[in-house]
């Protein structure tokens, strides 16, 4: 089972414009843990003008938000960065990230 090991941080305001917060999220099995994101994600899955990559954890980027979770290099978490354009589409994001690892109990 997952859990946030860190709460997840207060938004912060970036000179881009963007609102940002990072949570990491412990996790048992770092191989599967990022599977249900890529599902719910991946390939066109979340719907036109989202885009994944996947060169660093993995990069969901949708018109005025996006977020990185990656495995940590030193501890079994995964590391959690949103930015989006208001603090409503920032906890939109992050919760829904959060819930989809969560409810994919690793």
């Amino acid at each position: 089972m997952s859990s946030i090991s860190r709460p997840p941080s207060r938004p912060a305001r970036h000179s881009r414009g963007l609102t940002g917060a990072a949570a990491d999220v412990t996790v048992n099995d770092m191989r599967t843990s990022s599977a249900p994101l890529a599902e719910a994600f991946g390939r066109g899955a979340a719907g036109p003008g989202v885009t994944t990559d996947d060169l660093d954890g993995m990069t969901v980027t949708g018109g005025r938000w996006w977020f990185n979770l990656r495995p940590s290099n030193t501890e079994p978490l995964l590391r959690l960065n949103v930015e989006a354009s208001d603090e409503a589409t920032l906890a939109a994001v992050r919760d829904e990230v959060l819930r989809i690892v969560r409810d994919a109990g690793v």
